[in-house]
């Protein structure tokens, strides 16, 4: 027997917009292909990371990525996931986000964060003992901007002074937060303030951060009255049999391990502890969930039961998975879990 679809549930695609191994050009008008389709199958947003200096990501300014994808599709919401704050300057971060909103009719998501791996930042010269401190002020500069009118703020890493705000979000009294989150204190933060929460990790451990989430007031709605998202991420691949899925999903999931771990290995920073170093870990720690289309169904509901998430972030598109094995990951979904 099926397993009967929860009545409150969306799913999303995520992106890191790692190296595939074709032109960048190419691999744009790929992914700009892959969103008009998912656009055409109803998925709800598509959430692009950032990364610097790395071919983990080359998608290094997503909002000009996203503004492309706001060009091409109609309905599919858009944002980075996430922006970080403490790499730029929060009243340019402001600025890029109203016009993302613009130009997409009022349809982007804003994920902000700090950063998961300091060495990007201080590339560009933001020292590791700062990045905290940045986040937190240009947060609350990126907040305040939203309400419009003029801008002051006196801070430790920005000082602003009556700064005309001559451009506001298309979203009223702003876009969507999100926050990519394995901690539960930031959960919390999330609830108690109308965000989104985006999480990754084995179905027991999400179910800690998505509980936290809902032991704090105020998690009902976000600022624009609609249930918060809790989000939890897998990298998906569907085949005509278990066989066909694993041949695609063990390479790609290697070739996105390597881009991965890049600065890593450049700088010979420690890889974090939970990162699955195999395929098979992959798949043993629940980030894959590869397989027959009843397979991937089956196992995507119980995970997402098991974690208390109302959202899917499905990574379709990894390491040197070639566009239809995505677009047929993509189609799959819509009609076994979408609609099924």
């Amino acid at each position: 027997m099926r397993k009967a679809l929860p009545s409150k549930l969306a799913f999303g695609i995520f992106d890191h917009l790692d190296e595939d191994g074709s032109a960048i050009a190419r691999q744009y008008a790929d992914r700009l292909s892959l969103a008009e389709a998912c656009d055409r199958l109803g998925f709800y947003a598509y959430h692009l990371a950032e990364h610097h200096c790395s071919p983990h990501g080359r998608g290094p300014s997503p909002n000009l990525f996203l503004s492309s994808v706001a060009q091409r599709t109609c309905q599919l919401r858009l944002g980075p996931l996430v922006m970080l704050l403490s790499l730029c300057h929060p009243l340019r971060a402001f600025e890029e986000i109203c016009m993302l909103d613009h130009l997409s009719g009022g349809r982007a998501e804003l994920g902000i964060g700090r950063g998961s791996l300091p060495v990007e930042l201080n590339y560009f010269g933001v020292d590791a003992d700062a990045v905290q401190g940045r986040y937190l002020e240009a947060s609350e500069i990126l907040m305040e901007a939203m309400t419009g009118g003029t801008l002051s703020y006196s801070g430790h890493h920005f000082e602003l002074n009556d700064v005309p705000l001559t451009l506001g979000p298309h979203q009223r009294p702003h876009p969507p937060i999100w926050v990519a989150t394995s901690r539960s204190e930031s959960a919390r933060w999330a609830a108690a303030n109308g965000a989104n929460i985006a999480c990754v990790g084995p179905a027991s451990i999400v179910r800690k951060i998505t509980d936290a989430f809902h032991s704090e007031e105020g998690h009902n709605t976000d600022a624009n009255n609609q249930a918060s998202f809790l989000g939890m991420l897998r990298m998906i691949v569907v085949g005509q049999s278990a066989t066909h899925a694993y041949s695609l999903a063990a390479p790609a999931y290697e070739r996105w391990l390597k881009s991965f771990k890049f600065l890593y290995d450049l700088n010979a920073i420690p890889v974090p502890p939970n990162l699955p170093l195999t395929f098979d870990a992959a798949i043993e720690s629940e980030l894959c969930v590869v397989g027959t289309a009843a397979f991937v169904r089956r196992a995507l509901l119980d995970q997402l039961e098991e974690a208390g998430a109302n959202y899917l972030l499905c990574q379709v598109a990894f390491g040197d998975l070639p566009l239809d094995a995505s677009l047929y990951t993509a189609m799959t979904i819509q009609s076994e879990l979408m609609v099924g």
